[in-house]
């Protein structure tokens, strides 16, 4: 039977908030993916925490947390501010950098819809040398803007269900922006949620994949 990696309730000082999360540090972690919720998520997301758990079985430390607080959350403008979301993605970086359980280990992002586009955001600030690598599921990377994607030097993996045609359609045109390297992993039969039999494990697959070639 497989022991799960310990999770630590954590708190992130981000200005003038704190924002709630959880990191799992499994043993010898090879590195820390932090997590960007989509519009009207949380840390709690069933869909990041099934790719986070998968994640922890190869050895990869995450980090979930809120990009909003309660009150800001209830502010429907604040959930598509990409410029905010990004910069409580920055804050959780520096944080993660400066704990002492992941402050070795190379940081990678994983977002999904409108925190895709927070993640490509922050990767463009940060540089490669930080962000070692980006996925999105059922990303809007569109949001983050031609010149922001064009930015981006962290190799990026778009995963986009098949049937879900208005968001593949925006993925592809902001494929053609990322001057990285980079792929499109299209999930046959999967929508937006990818709520279909085996879809999210493909999800799951690809991320892990894509982070241990670059971690």
């Amino acid at each position: 039977m497989t022991i799960a990696p310990p999770r630590h309730a954590i708190e992130i000082p981000a200005e003038q908030v704190q924002l709630d999360g959880e990191l799992t540090l499994p043993d010898a972690a090879c590195g820390v993916v932090l997590f960007a919720h989509g519009t009207g998520s949380s840390r709690r997301s069933p869909r990041n925490l099934y790719v986070a758990e998968a994640l922890h079985s190869h050895g990869l430390a995450t980090l979930l947390f809120d990009l909003l607080t309660p009150s800001e959350h209830a502010r429907q403008q604040n959930r598509f501010d990409i410029p905010l979301l990004a910069g409580r993605l920055l804050q959780a970086v520096a944080w993660a950098q400066s704990e002492p359980g992941t402050a070795g280990l190379r940081v990678a992002l994983f977002g999904a819809s409108t925190g895709a586009a927070a993640a490509l955001h922050a990767a463009a600030q940060l540089g490669v040398d930080c962000v070692a690598a980006v996925v999105s599921r059922g990303g809007r990377p569109d949001l983050a803007g031609a010149k922001t994607l064009r930015a981006v030097r962290s190799p990026t993996l778009l995963i986009v269900g098949g049937q879900d045609d208005v968001v593949l359609d925006l993925n592809r045109a902001a494929l053609e922006l990322l001057p990285v390297a980079k792929e499109l992993k299209i999930i046959p039969g999967a929508t937006h949620l990818f709520e279909e039999p085996g879809a999210l494990e493909q999800v799951a697959t690809a991320a892990a994949d894509w982070f241990l070639r670059y971690l």
